[in-house]
């Protein structure tokens, strides 16, 4: 039996007074008002509204021995990542490797895999596929259905899948940036209760008033607490706090908590904050998450404060997980899965032959992943379009690692490298190496340094190579979260040594292949309009 003394916060009740809980076997058993001279508070720990783990480039068993540091008991995981790489097995691993620590991950059923036709990935998982997710209890609803499209026009499976979530009565997640108007209310009459990827004021609010679930978004790439936070004084039954993308170095120092805080600071009333934080996750999911009522799992967390929210204990089903700086969590062992089938590249695989005046260059934006398309004057050398470091106008490829194929060829604006190159085998969503970088020569060694370890992330120059090895299905370390974090952080700096001026480089290129955001992205089979949704030439005739 455990008692936690402090200033109990009751959400709900919007009340804060000083007392006992009672904990036995894993469940509250009792909250008692008692006076003492105990200064901290207790509340409900912290639930990521829809997160990628795999984003933080760690096993979940990995991921929760980080995320308790900050107060953070479950997730809300949409798997496609590592489905799209390898298909049910994928999500299945993510399952049973979550299983083994005490942490409540609730997994959803990747509802586009691949996400587009427009690209190669490493599997299909289909309506029957997802009728079979579904009916795993470990499947708590249908992951974000980037397909609006095929919403919008009624497409036979996408209408099949929804139709599977509804039929098990398991909410659908939307994925459905800057659509308005008569589109977006089509959306959601097909049945879908959220959205996280809203990136302003109005677009938001259009959603809300029409009954959507929001959740503001900050992770590591894509930034919209700014553009969204001033919606939840009015809405904040309606919202929730989500990271969707979250990278290893990010993670070792902050989470939801720090999205608290600074909600706080925004002015907002702290209980509407803490609904948003700890509440309304597990109301809309049906989360096995206990809220601190009697006969709840014992899920909560100490504080020092309701300001900055810095966590002094984490437990969860009553276990300690996380005190005194410390997470509880122990590690464990386990197998590698991988899909890397293609061959290294030469030089001349990245040349692109061409007497056009003019090119389409994306221009990707800080803190965003949605892209421009501009209109740029072409640098030619030897007959070959090359980059124009003096403009910052780079050359950009994905190559499909599925199979052997031509890499695919793009440039790409404000990534400001004046030497070398970075590239990835995390690229959102079917995972093709993607890099940039000043030559040919430094995008074919970044590339083929990738190939030759099935999988990482790197930065490379002529004095100097960095390379983080992901080995678990090229997207994931077998290592644990603080030396990933570490080394994240070391290529992070290497490749702005190298000039880049983002704030996350890899996070940005990782979803520069992303082609159901607008609006100009690049995946393996060619430059593609996501405003139109179709592919466009590099060429402007």
């Amino acid at each position: 039996m455990t008692v936690l003394r402090g200033q109990i916060v009751d959400i709900l009740k919007q009340r804060i007074f000083k007392g006992e809980i009672t904990i036995s076997e894993g469940k509250i058993i009792s909250v008692e008002e008692k006076e003492h001279d105990v200064s901290h508070y207790i509340l409900p720990g912290f639930v990521d509204g829809h997160i990628h783990i795999e984003s933080s480039m760690l096993v979940p068993s990995e991921f929760a021995r980080l995320a308790v540091t900050h107060g953070t008991v479950a997730t809300v995981s949409d798997p496609h990542e590592i489905a799209n790489v390898l298909g049910i097995p994928g999500v299945e691993f993510m399952i049973d490797n979550g299983k083994q620590v005490p942490f409540k991950f609730n997994f959803g059923a990747p509802s586009c895999v691949p996400a587009t036709t427009f690209e190669s990935a490493g599997a299909v998982i289909n309506s029957n596929d997802i009728k079979t997710l579904l009916e795993n209890p470990d499947i708590k609803y249908l992951a974000e259905m980037m397909n609006y499209p095929g919403v919008l026009f009624d497409d036979e499976e996408v209408m099949k899948k929804l139709t599977w979530a509804k039929h098990y009565n398991k909410p659908i997640d939307g994925h459905a940036p800057g659509l308005r108007g008569d589109a977006i209310t089509k959306y959601i009459n097909a049945g879908i209760s959220t959205d996280h990827e809203c990136f302003t004021y109005d677009e938001a609010l259009e959603k809300l008033q029409k009954g959507m679930k929001i959740l503001i978004r900050e992770g590591s790439a894509a930034k919209n607490f700014e553009a969204l936070i001033d919606l939840a004084s009015e809405n904040f039954e309606n919202m929730m706090f989500c990271s969707d993308d979250k990278h290893p170095d990010d993670l070792l120092i902050d989470h939801i908590n720090k999205l608290c805080a600074r909600a706080v600071a925004k002015g907002v009333d702290v209980f509407k904050v803490l609904e948003m934080a700890c509440v309304n996750p597990v109301k809309h999911y049906d989360l096995e998450v206990g809220l601190l009522n009697i006969g709840d799992a014992a899920d909560c967390i100490i504080v020092e404060d309701l300001v900055d929210f810095k966590v002094l204990q984490t437990y969860i089903n009553g276990e300690l997980v996380f005190d005194n700086g410390e997470s509880l969590i122990k590690p464990f062992a386990f197998e590698n899965l991988n899909n890397f089938n293609c061959d290294k590249k030469s030089v001349e695989d990245f040349k692109v032959e061409s007497s056009a005046k003019q090119i389409r260059v994306i221009e990707a934006l800080e803190g965003q992943l949605v892209t421009n398309e501009r209109i740029e004057e072409a640098l030619i050398e030897k007959g070959n379009l090359v980059s124009n470091t003096d403009k910052d106008i780079l050359k950009m490829t994905v190559v499909n690692r599925y199979q052997n194929q031509k890499p695919a060829i793009a440039f790409i604006k404000n990534f400001g490298l004046k030497e070398g190159a970075i590239a990835s085998s995390v690229g959102h969503d079917s995972h093709n190496i993607i890099a940039v970088g000043v030559s040919d020569e430094a995008i074919c060694k970044a590339v083929n340094l990738l190939i030759d370890n099935k999988g990482g992330i790197c930065a490379v120059s002529e004095r100097e190579e960095q390379l983080l090895p992901l080995p678990v299905a090229g997207i994931i370390s077998d290592k644990d979260g603080k030396t990933v974090g570490e080394a994240y952080a070391k290529l992070d700096a290497m490749a702005k040594q190298l000039g880049s001026t983002l704030q996350a480089p890899y996070m940005t290129l990782s979803f520069m292949a992303l082609l159901v955001i607008p609006s100009l992205k690049l995946s393996d089979k060619g430059l593609f309009d996501g405003s139109h949704f179709k592919f466009t030439p590099l060429e402007v005739q």
